[in-house]
């Protein structure tokens, strides 16, 4: 089963999702402070953004147009190809685990 990692605030905490769920399910079923999920996971909101950190950059899918317009309205500054919404990024198969920062806000 796939293990998302959310860093926030110096501590740091890791949940089990279910093959093919999302980083911002996973958070939300799991009670992960710091993201929010508003649209329930239709790229429409942004407050599911997350910074991924570096060695899970090369297993990623690519940005689509959606989602790389959704990163230019989040409450927290964007951070390159770091920054991601949780709710594109699809664990299983390639992504079986994975670690991310939160942001400071999401709204």
């Amino acid at each position: 089963m796939p293990k998302v990692t959310f860093h926030y605030d110096g501590a740091a905490s890791t949940v089990v999702a279910k093959d093919g769920s999302n980083v911002m399910r996973a958070a939300v079923e799991n009670g992960v402070d710091g993201i929010v999920g508003e649209c329930g996971g239709q790229a429409m909101c942004a407050t599911c953004h997350v910074y991924v950190r570096a060695p899970y950059l090369s297993v990623l899918p690519p940005l689509s147009e959606e989602e790389d317009e959704m990163l230019e309205c989040t409450a927290a500054e964007r951070d390159g190809e770091r920054s991601r919404l949780g709710c594109q990024l699809t664990l299983g198969g390639a992504l079986e685990e994975i670690e991310v920062d939160l942001p400071e806000t999401q709204i």
